[in-house]
């Protein structure tokens, strides 16, 4: 009886092990042999609305339909697209945001947008209806991004400063390739601020060692258990590993965040080699 209950143990391991190569294998080719993308850095292109999705009052999920199922954006893991449109005065407006979405995620890519009352291209956004089109002009940003390029990254993101975060966060995850371990601490003004709680949640159960997530929040609610007011010096110094050569900080956040993080950062010893900026 133990012997077949260790052959069954033996079967089932190989059985786990063949699948994790199949998997990494497949990855590679795809990353490898994966079509050319759609984007234009040169000139706009229009990219149709086929689905919108409100995921609290003042915040959607916008998919857009690539020219075919089997297309890709073909935006590098990092970087992000401009977004053209018209605000409240039909004139036009530019911004740039990071899709959620992969080119492991083919034939559409969507944004997750954060509409403020007076924010230009939000109100594009908050008119833009399913059968619409966006103007998209891409890619664009200084970050390059390779597999097992640093031992550590770790994160300061504020508000929609996690879109950027939140690509990387994938890319590290889906590949079975890529070691590299992920501290995030991410800061909102309330807990319905928190864009891509769920998924975040979700991954962070999904890797326990790969990824650790830190909330903190201006106005946390009467329970709350994570990280409270603005993201301190000592918070970064707690759940960031000491700096060296293996180790990068990214952050992306409002301008007074960026600069309050930077200060922290080249305290604690991170030089600017070891610091990026989306």
């Amino acid at each position: 009886m133990d012997f077949l209950r260790t052959q069954r143990i033996e079967v089932i391991s190989m059985a786990v092990a063949l699948v994790a190569i199949v998997g990494g294998t497949a990855y590679y080719y795809y990353l490898t042999k994966k079509p050319k993308g759609c984007l234009d850095p040169e000139n706009f292109q229009e990219f149709k609305l086929v689905k919108r999705t409100q995921l609290s009052h003042n915040v959607a999920k916008f998919r857009f339909e690539l020219p075919d199922s089997s297309s890709v954006l073909g935006l590098p893991i990092g970087q992000h697209i401009s977004c053209r449109g018209k605000d409240s005065l039909g004139e036009e407006v530019i911004k740039p945001y990071t899709p959620t979405t992969l080119d492991t995620d083919i034939g559409y890519f969507e944004l997750v947008v954060k509409m403020y009352p007076q924010g230009r291209m939000s109100h594009h956004f908050s008119e833009m209806r399913e059968g619409d089109y966006l103007d998209v002009k891409g890619p664009k940003g200084r970050f390059k991004y390779q597999p097992n390029q640093v031992k550590v990254f770790g994160m300061i993101a504020g508000g929609t400063g996690i879109t950027p975060m939140f690509q990387v966060i994938r890319a590290i995850l889906e590949n079975p390739q890529d070691k590299t371990y992920i501290n995030l601490i991410y800061a909102n003004v309330t807990r319905e601020d928190i864009l891509l709680k769920q998924e975040l949640d979700l991954l962070a159960v999904k890797f326990p060692y790969r990824l650790k997530v830190y909330y903190v929040l201006n106005q946390p609610p009467e329970i709350w258990n994570a990280g409270v007011g603005f993201v301190t010096k000592e918070m970064i110094q707690k759940r960031f590993p000491a700096p060296a050569s293996n180790i990068k900080i990214l952050r992306c956040g409002p301008p007074p965040m960026n600069k309050a993080m930077a200060a922290h950062l080249e305290e604690l010893g991170y030089t600017s080699d070891m610091q990026f900026q989306f």
